[in-house]
């Protein structure tokens, strides 16, 4: 009838050629999308996961296969926290949803608001198929197991805060050795379950040594029986990698002594029970007690004994030694001897050294003596300087007196002074050939007091 009536409202008589409604994209997928969603508005729809894909976004896409088709489908991020399942390629599932279009791409898919594991063989496989992946990454391997602390000072216990389990741990531990424990409550059935188990096991881990809230010594992650659904987030692949990465060593203790999950392959030590991992986190008090009183008791029969022994041997000791005084005696005699031969080799030494002092200082020379004859050195020298400076200086004014009487007679001055005339052209040069003075040239002939002009003529 929705059609009928859309075809009408589209249909334009006046329009000449065809009678056919005519659509655009936008109307033709709007009316496909409310069409497909009206009648597959909540269907059930089993098959396996292929092509899983997490966007940045938080959305989860995937194909839902048989051997037929494939079925495009999405989970919006709202949504996928409230599965209870994390989807892996190949999973067998059974998801409820709608069914709806995608108008950008003429898609059709499916909106996943449900999921749960196509029967308990897909269970079983999906738990088999992630224990081979964990195991092949090196989690359960045996050599990063750690040792149990022997008497952990605080025992950190990762379970519901109700219930018997805590209550069990609780009475054990007090019942054989009572130790300070601190509970992390968190849900251990149902959504969020394994995200807040792993969150337990790395916040203990994250605590300082030293501050107010003491880090565990040895952590327990417990939980009463259940179903295999029950158990799953202790199968989660979050909780298996929170407990290989512990660094204080961890026991787990889920369900019966039956019961079997990926924890516990990675846990340091798996305990049947609850009960039964308190009982391994401590011993019992009254047993180390009375372990201790027998200890000690048979500590003090073996000093008792080796004290008797060591007696019986010195006193055979004392006899094959005799008496001590006696064996001294010579000894001590030896001793006057040598320090008498001492006293007198070191009179003689200190005589000898003596004598060779006296000597030496006979043979040294009194300091007055050797300071005057260095005076009388002293002043020698000071004469012989003086003389030789004074002769020095008197030969060399006698060398400069010479040397300036030789020079005074080579002066042009000295020269003209016996007759000579020097004679100069106009511009100032020394005429000293008759060719360089041309007839009616200005001269200037220099005489020895002075200097007068004339003209050159002819001869």
């Amino acid at each position: 009838m929705s059609n009928g009536k859309t075809q009408s409202t589209l249909f334009d008589p006046a329009r000449p050629g065809s009678n056919m409604p005519e659509f655009s994209v936008g109307e033709i997928s709007k009316l496909l999308k409310k069409t497909v969603e009206d009648n597959f508005g909540q269907v059930r729809v089993r098959g396996e996961v292929s092509g899983y894909k997490a966007a940045p976004s938080g959305h989860v896409y995937f194909d839902l296969k048989d051997q037929d088709a494939c079925l495009a489908s999405v989970c919006w991020k709202g949504q996928v926290g409230k599965l209870g399942l994390r989807l892996e390629n190949g999973m067998e599932i059974v998801v409820t949803g709608r069914l709806t279009t995608y108008m950008a791409r003429s898609n059709y898919q499916l909106v996943v608001e449900q999921a749960a594991l196509a029967g308990m063989g897909a269970l079983l496989k999906l738990l088999e198929d992630r224990k081979k992946r964990l195991e092949a990454e090196g989690l359960f391997d045996p050599a990063r197991k750690q040792l149990l602390p022997y008497l952990p000072d605080v025992i950190g216990v990762v379970t519901s805060p109700t219930g018997a389990v805590i209550r069990d741990i609780l009475h054990r531990l007090a019942d054989r050795f009572p130790r300070r424990v601190l509970i992390w409550p968190v849900v251990v059935q149902g959504e969020g379950a394994a995200q807040q188990i792993a969150a337990a096991i790395e916040g203990f881990n994250a605590l300082p040594k030293s501050g107010p809230v003491p880090r565990p010594d040895l952590l327990i992650v417990a939980r009463g029986g259940g179903s295999m659904e029950d158990l799953m987030p202790f199968n989660e692949e979050i909780v298996v990698r929170a407990a290989a990465a512990s660094n204080i060593p961890l026991i787990s203790a889920v369900g019966h002594e039956t019961d079997t999950t990926l924890i516990d392959f990675a846990s340091d030590v798996r305990a049947p029970t609850p009960t039964a991992a308190a009982e391994m986190a401590v011993p019992v008090r009254e047993t180390l007690l009375a372990q201790l009183a027998d200890d000690a008791n048979r500590l003090r029969q073996c000093m008792r004994r080796a004290l008797e022994e060591r007696h019986e041997k010195l006193l055979y000791l004392g006899r094959a030694l005799g008496d001590p005084a006696q064996a001294l005696e010579p000894l001590l005699q030896r001793l006057d001897e040598k320090s008498e031969r001492l006293l007198l080799a070191w009179r003689g030494y200190y005589d000898r050294r003596f004598s060779r002092m006296l000597e030496a200082a006979g043979k040294i020379r009194q300091p007055g003596d050797i300071i005057r004859l260095a005076e009388q050195n002293l002043s020698h020298l000071q004469h012989k300087i003086a003389g030789s400076w004074r002769e020095f200086f008197v030969h060399r004014r006698n060398r400069i007196e010479t040397l300036g009487a030789v020079l005074g007679n080579l002066s042009p001055k000295a020269v003209l002074g016996r007759g000579y005339a020097l004679v100069h052209d106009a511009s100032g040069r020394v005429v000293t050939d008759r060719t360089q003075a041309k007839t009616g040239e200005k001269i200037r002939i220099e005489f020895y007091n002075g200097s007068r002009g004339a003209v050159v003529q002819e001869d």
